[in-house]
């Protein structure tokens, strides 16, 4: 347990508190500073005012992650085609290029480490802000030499390497719309990305590294291109050298493609609601949504969470076990890049050659800010702590955890060996169509095991009973009862789809489909998906409670609770 800063360790124990921050936690915290300019007491104070003027706060949000604008925004915020099409800062002109990018290459940080890459097989690349923008806009330039324009669609399947960085940011810089896929799907569900956006080039990769095998992408992607009749060119990056089946007139390789291409590139001008990427979930029938997000959105509720709950700054190189088919992947680049730090990534397995990569490279690059998935967690337990012990991460102080809902037994090995009781656990959840979290932790409130601190500065989160009625020590639906910037801004070519799905329910209110909890003294915990509830006696449960019970077993590393 770290030095408690208000209360004595038996408090602590009685009253679950696990972690307090310390002096030097509440001394650097970027929210604690943003707090302090604005006047604001404490947490819940920032809450209230957050979500009662939400015009207020997004702006103020803007001003402190020094957010660029080509032209001011007149309005904040415009409702007038209701809440769930709400429109952000009216008026403005701005590229999220420019901010994770341009504005970098004229300062000090323009030698700085944007970016830091680790191959599965140890091959290791760093980008500074200045090449990460010259190769950028060569790859702009280059996109734009095959036809793609404002507005195109650019599909992305590609392993964890920089050009997947580069990709995003180019087609960005051009006004184009690009398109994250899963390195690990299958033709068909390529193919029917591809297809539903009409993507008019997709980048991927001649193959990449996984568990020491060599994981086949370009074939794949020849298959999906088959059954993609819209995409005319593919664009394949060189990660393994290998030969590959190729198309002449249509396969185009990155590095030639490249070659004689400029070092510059003027960065087009968008609107606040100019889409940026479609990134597809899958819903639970029929075709993926593709959820919109725009230059407004998502790169400033992504950016602000990584600010104000994970505490990232210039100082930091944080690294975020994802892919870039996951929301996860966009934002940490997003983030991390317009807040001037440095973001780590890597090609393979967690676990391969050894069961301490992960903390071998976190020795090795000194990185601060760590996120993980629970299952990742859960599948290294039954390794032994000496795979972890053996390694020094005293460089952390920020641990991060998403993706499903953490149950006891990993989180606190997790705390306890990883961060030696002394780092944060910044809890997230929220999900594609969120650009982010709804609800999360920062590293200014005491935790509890598993828990949430609450909704994140912003997020006007309640828990609702059935009769759409807030409720407290039971389980209850998530909702958000204000706008924010991140939210999509729709699903593609199926608005209808959209509303019936988030906004349905209740008039105005964001029904997630998450069950969760708030607890006696104010956590927040996530109890799994809505619409998977399970009822024993009348009493309602969400499946994470029952998984989390059942994972307890030491033989058992995985489990899935279905009501039947």
């Amino acid at each position: 347990m770290t030095e408690a800063t208000t209360a004595t360790a038996t408090d602590d124990l009685h009253d679950g508190i696990v972690w307090r921050p310390s002096e030097e936690y509440l001394r650097t915290s970027r929210l604690k500073r943003f707090m302090d300019r604005h006047g604001i007491a404490d947490y819940d104070a920032l809450l209230r005012r957050s979500t009662e003027d939400v015009a207020w706060f997004w702006e103020a949000a803007c001003e402190d992650l020094a957010i660029e604008w080509y032209r001011p925004f007149e309005q904040v915020v415009d409702l007038s085609r209701g809440v769930p099409w709400a429109r952000w800062f009216v008026g403005g002109r701005l590229n999220y290029v420019h901010n994770a990018l341009d504005k970098h290459v004229s300062t000090g940080r323009r030698n700085k480490l944007a970016v830091i890459w680790e191959g599965e097989d140890g091959a290791i690349r760093k980008y500074t802000y200045w090449e990460l923008w010259t190769e950028t806009n060569r790859v702009a330039n280059a996109l734009r030499a095959l036809g793609v324009g404002k507005g195109d669609r650019v599909g992305i399947f590609m392993p964890m390497v920089p050009e997947v960085c580069i990709a995003t940011l180019a087609c960005s810089k051009i006004g184009a719309i690009y398109t994250p896929i899963f390195s690990g799907y299958a033709a068909q569900a390529i193919s029917a990305r591809l297809d539903d956006c009409a993507a008019k080039v997709l980048i991927t990769a001649d193959g990449f590294y996984r568990r020491g095998g060599v994981v086949r992408m370009k074939e794949v992607a020849d298959e999906a291109v088959a059954r993609a009749p819209t995409v005319e060119h593919v664009l394949v990056c060189r990660r393994l050298g290998r030969e590959v089946p190729w198309t002449e007139g249509r396969d185009v390789w990155w590095d030639e493609a490249i070659r004689s291409q400029p070092r510059t590139y003027p960065t087009e001008q968008t609107d606040p609601e100019d889409p940026f990427m479609l990134i597809y979930t899958s819903g639970t029938t029929g075709r993926p949504k593709g959820a919109v997000h725009t230059h407004g959105g998502f790169p400033i509720k992504a950016t602000q969470d990584m600010a104000h709950c994970f505490d990232v700054g210039e100082r930091d190189l944080i690294f975020w076990y994802t892919d870039m088919g996951w929301m996860m992947g966009p934002w940490l680049f997003i983030g991390a890049l317009t807040l001037g730090a440095t973001a780590l990534c890597y090609e393979g397995s967690p676990d391969y050659p050894g069961p301490d990569r992960v903390w071998d490279i976190v020795e090795r690059h000194g990185v601060t800010v760590l996120g993980i998935s629970p299952t990742a967690i859960r599948g290294m337990i039954p390794l032994g702590v000496d795979w972890v012990t053996r390694h020094d991460l005293t460089s952390l102080r920020v641990l991060g955890g998403t993706g499903e809902p953490w149950n006891p037994e990993p989180w606190t090995w997790y705390f306890q060996n990883v961060g030696g009781g002394r780092c944060p656990i910044i809890n997230y959840s929220g999900g594609t169509e969120i650009s982010g979290g709804i609800t999360g932790c920062n590293t200014i409130r005491p935790l509890k095991t598993c828990s949430f601190v609450g909704p994140i500065p912003g997020m006007a989160a309640d828990v609702l009973d059935e009769s759409g009625q807030p409720v407290r020590g039971a389980v209850g639906e998530l909702v958000v009862k204000q706008p924010w910037p991140g939210m999509t801004r729709g699903f593609w070519k199926d608005p209808e789809r959209y509303e019936e799905t988030y906004w349905s329910r209740w008039p105005g209110v964001w029904v997630h489909g998450d069950w969760a909890t708030i607890d006696d003294d104010g956590f927040w915990f996530i109890q799994g998906r809505s619409d998977d509830t399970i009822k024993i006696a009348g009493k309602r449960l969400g499946p994470a409670e029952v998984e989390s019970a059942v994972v307890s077993h030491p033989a058992v590393a995985e489990a899935a609770a279905i009501g039947v």
